[in-house]
């Protein structure tokens, strides 16, 4: 888990954010080399790029939504922060509250308790991206619930039909 949260606040400071937020961690998640995660994320046609397109479609449908224009992508493009960030926002705050309660204990806290944790958020930044992106977010949380509480006894879940998501 040391690791997802030091990567959430390498994307944070890419984006030149001052706290971690639930889309930096769900980069994070997305970036990780962990097997659950990668293929429940694979399921709904999500990986570290995939997350990233949908979160600036997000930022620009945001942006058109208060009437202005995505025309000038240099005035638009993220700058990198000075430093990294330590600090959880509340979305954060609330993806991981959320994954430490599927956890039941802070030790047994894996990524998919905080994957579950961020598709638990109702409103935000990531539930508008999932949305934008044509995620199932039920689906992929009962999914995520499925893998958590399996275990990984039966492995990863399966591979999506081009009719499941």
């Amino acid at each position: 888990m040391r690791s997802v949260i030091e990567r959430a606040a390498e994307e944070a400071q890419e984006a030149g954010s001052r706290t971690i937020e639930a889309e930096h961690l769900l980069l994070a998640i997305a970036a990780a080399d962990e097997d659950t995660t990668r293929e429940l994320l694979a399921w709904a046609g999500l990986d570290h790029r995939a997350v990233g397109d949908a979160l600036q479609r997000e930022f620009e449908h945001s942006l058109g939504t208060a009437g202005v224009t995505a025309a000038d992508q240099e005035v638009l493009r993220p700058r990198r922060g000075e430093r990294r960030p330590s600090d959880a926002g509340t979305s954060a705050k609330l993806a991981l509250e959320r994954g430490m309660a599927a956890a039941g204990d802070k030790k047994d806290l894996r990524p998919a308790h905080i994957l579950l944790g961020i598709l638990e958020l109702r409103a935000g930044t990531v539930p508008r991206a999932l949305a934008l992106a044509g995620v199932d977010r039920r689906e992929l949380r009962a999914r995520t619930q499925a893998a958590i509480s399996d275990d990984g006894r039966q492995g990863p879940p399966e591979k999506p039909g081009k009719a499941s998501r």
